[in-house]
């Protein structure tokens, strides 16, 4: 039986899936574990009845696990991994916070209008770290030769810095980081990363209105 999950819809496409990480984290795990599951696409500036009433605060990705809505990626993915055990995606504890907080200094150096303000070099301090990870453990992923739940966190992440910051700011990961630009390749070119991102124009809009705030 597929499983119903709530996931943003496209930025002025609304039969179109849309950009956000969150949402396409957990699709990554649902296609990375083959699971059956079905989309419903939600407007998120003008969210249905029907969504509010399943879910006050208005939140994507919401799943339905064993007959109630379940909020937050996180949550999500962690109770997907409970109830199916294979594959597992699990990460080593040790591994799980590696390139935690690079989204963080992505969205930050986005919406950054000083060019003296710091937020470019704290996104490079975190790739760098992310970069030495990896050219210190036998990848080519995070913890090792396989896929885990920490990848399929980073990816969608990736692949928003890539977008984004390529359209507004003309930037690009450096060059020196080989480790990097090798790791989110492979993550981009897995089928179940094609399945599941959104396409770069709705990436684009996505944060339009962040970036002109």
């Amino acid at each position: 039986m597929a499983l119903d999950i709530c996931v943003k819809v496209a930025v002025g496409a609304p039969d179109v899936l849309g950009d956000c990480p969150f949402s396409q984290r957990v699709l990554l795990t649902l296609e990375e574990k083959e699971l059956p599951y079905k989309i419903h696409l939600i407007n998120v500036s003008e969210k249905p009845q029907w969504f509010l009433d399943i879910s006050p605060e208005g939140k994507v990705p919401l799943m339905k696990l064993d007959g109630k809505w379940v909020a937050d990626s996180d949550v999500i993915v962690g109770l997907l991994e409970e109830k199916f055990p294979e594959p597992s995606l699990k990460t080593p504890p040790e591994f799980a916070s590696v390139g935690s907080k690079i989204f963080g200094a992505f969205v930050t150096f986005l919406k950054s209008k000083d060019a003296n303000d710091g937020s470019e070099k704290a996104l490079v301090d975190e790739l760098e770290a992310l970069d030495n990870h990896l050219k210190t453990h036998s990848g080519p992923f995070v913890a090792g030769e396989k896929v885990t739940a920490v990848d399929l966190s980073l990816a969608p992440k990736l692949y928003h810095l890539e977008v984004a910051l390529g359209h507004y700011k003309k930037w690009s990961v450096p060059e020196s980081l080989t480790n990097v630009r090798n790791y989110a390749n492979a993550l981009f070119a897995r089928e179940s990363f094609e399945k599941t991102k959104a396409k770069n124009e709705f990436v684009v809009a996505g944060w339009e209105s962040k970036v002109n705030a």
